[in-house]
């Protein structure tokens, strides 16, 4: 059943914050007294059990399951490629989306090994966004569109949501929505994307100066119109649709986890349904995870985009809950507790 949420307008969303739901801090602390009467020391799963308390407080339920995994790919096309930021040209936005639903790419393989659903949308490709240093990137007609588009696309009766993109020089697109939320300079958030050379690097550089400059002192969604595109909006979309389901949600690596930086202007706890799925060599992802105060689940040195650190992720999230739910408990065991 897909999502019925959608934004009337891009400001509207401030008004949303305190109707979404929140975490069930009961069925957490359910979940946590449940890993702490299972038999190993309390603590000794590390980071799964925090995993297995995460989705039982968005779950609503002590025993959280994974019936459903939903992965959605979002693909745009960027008008700031005219100034020379990205080594391919934008036919590979198309080329890789055909890609994706003939089976051939890396995200399908990580979706089947890992049991997730993948559908990959394609945001009006023939019609690329705006050059961001001239002007904004997107109308907030558009970027609303976008964000509706991403919205639909959500499976409600999913009890977790895997999310990505594709779009060639949306590195830069990223570069640019952190700098414009989290401050400091352009240098700080470019890296080489699918392989810029040093004069590519000083070309998005200079973009993302240029575009942060020109569409400066903006809030909330509006940084997202001015300086995102299309599968940035979508991604935004279907992160507040999982929200209002209570669907978890695993971001991928930089570009992804940039896209939703404008959701943590609006509210940051509009993003504590979120888990981010891996940290990227992107130089930029890490001062982005200090500013979202998040912490990957895995760190592989991945790169690829297209939801792949998330799908890797799911696999770690499934064995998380395989532990909390199947693992037995002292007493059921008859082992002597501490």
């Amino acid at each position: 059943m897909t999502s019925n949420f959608e934004l009337t307008a891009l400001d509207a969303l401030f008004a949303l914050v305190a109707d979404l739901p929140q975490v069930d801090n009961a069925a957490s602390d359910a979940a946590r007294a449940r890993q702490d009467s299972l038999t190993k020391p309390p603590g000794a799963l590390g980071r799964l059990e925090e995993l297995a308390i995460f989705m039982a407080g968005w779950q609503g339920a002590e025993k959280p399951v994974i019936e459903r995994a939903q992965a959605l790919v979002f693909a745009g096309n960027h008008g700031i490629c005219a100034q020379g930021v990205n080594p391919y040209p934008q036919e590979v936005t198309a080329q890789m989306v055909g890609n994706f639903k003939s089976g051939g790419a890396a995200i399908n393989q990580l979706c089947r090994a890992n049991g997730a659903d993948l559908s990959v949308i394609a945001l009006d490709l023939d019609q690329p966004t705006a050059d961001f240093t001239t002007g904004p990137a997107m109308s907030p007609d558009e970027t609303l569109a976008a964000f509706n588009t991403g919205a639909a696309a959500v499976d409600t009766s999913a009890q977790v949501l895997i999310l990505g993109e594709m779009g060639i020089g949306n590195s830069t697109i990223a570069a640019a929505l952190s700098n414009a939320v989290f401050g400091g300079n352009a240098s700080d958030w470019v890296g080489r994307g699918t392989g810029s050379d040093d004069e590519g690097v000083t070309r998005k550089i200079s973009a993302v100066e240029r575009g942060v400059s020109l569409h400066k002192d903006l809030q909330g969604l509006d940084i997202l119109a001015v300086l995102g595109g299309r599968e940035q909006a979508a991604i935004c979309g279907a992160v507040i649709a999982a929200r209002a389901a209570r669907i978890p949600v695993i971001l991928d690596g930089f570009i992804c986890t940039a896209s939703i930086a404008p959701l943590f202007a609006v509210d940051p706890s509009l993003l504590d349904h979120c888990l981010v799925g891996h940290r990227s060599v992107e130089p930029g992802h890490q001062k982005l995870l200090a500013g979202l105060s998040k912490e990957p689940v895995l760190d592989f040195d991945m790169r690829l985009g297209e939801g792949s650190g998330a799908a890797v992720a799911l696999g770690i999230l499934r064995s998380a809950l395989a532990c909390h739910n199947g693992m037995a408990t002292f007493a059921e065991a008859g082992v002597s507790g501490a």
